[in-house]
């Protein structure tokens, strides 16, 4: 075989393979919450998001590097999409692939603000995007309405896993 031939299936093979994609789970803030109080070994960055937030967009490669750059350590960027419901599963799910995202997203499953917010977090008016992050072995919290840089997480992740 040839160089061509070769560089042909190649190139078939590439457009073959299944594109990367996640289902996306719709949650409640009591499911939630659930799942952020299990453990106590790992450290979650949630991260509070819509993909018509522009500032949302704009600090989601820096998740995106926590994630990579922590995946061997108890760590874990969770995403929570307060998408439309009108775009919940084809649309938000099309997104999440088009852009790559290897961080879990899930999908905030609720309509009242007013009530499902004081059970996210007490301090939070709402406005996005708004990121936490828990370690219950070292019963840290922290919280923010504003955007995050992956300076800032990685400041307060890495002093934790010592």
């Amino acid at each position: 075989m040839n160089v061509i031939h070769h560089l042909l299936i190649a190139i078939l093979l590439l457009y073959a393979a299944p594109a990367y994609s996640q289902a996306i789970s719709a949650v409640s803030a009591v499911q939630l919450n659930e799942r952020l109080n299990a453990g106590t070994d790992t450290i979650y960055v949630v991260n509070y998001w819509a993909t018509w937030c522009i500032p949302c967009v704009k600090e989601l490669p820096a998740l995106e590097k926590i994630q990579e750059q922590y995946k061997d350590k108890p760590v874990k960027v969770l995403l929570v999409s307060f998408d439309f419901k009108e775009q919940y599963p084809e649309q938000l799910e099309k997104w999440v692939q088009q852009k790559q995202l290897k961080s879990e997203v899930v999908w905030m499953n609720e309509s009242v603000p007013d009530e499902f917010i004081p059970r996210l977090n007490n301090d939070w008016s709402g406005s996005l995007p708004a990121t936490t992050i828990l370690y219950k072995r070292k019963t840290y919290r922290y919280f923010t309405e504003a955007s995050v840089t992956y300076k800032e997480l990685d400041g307060i992740i890495r002093p934790l896993l010592k």
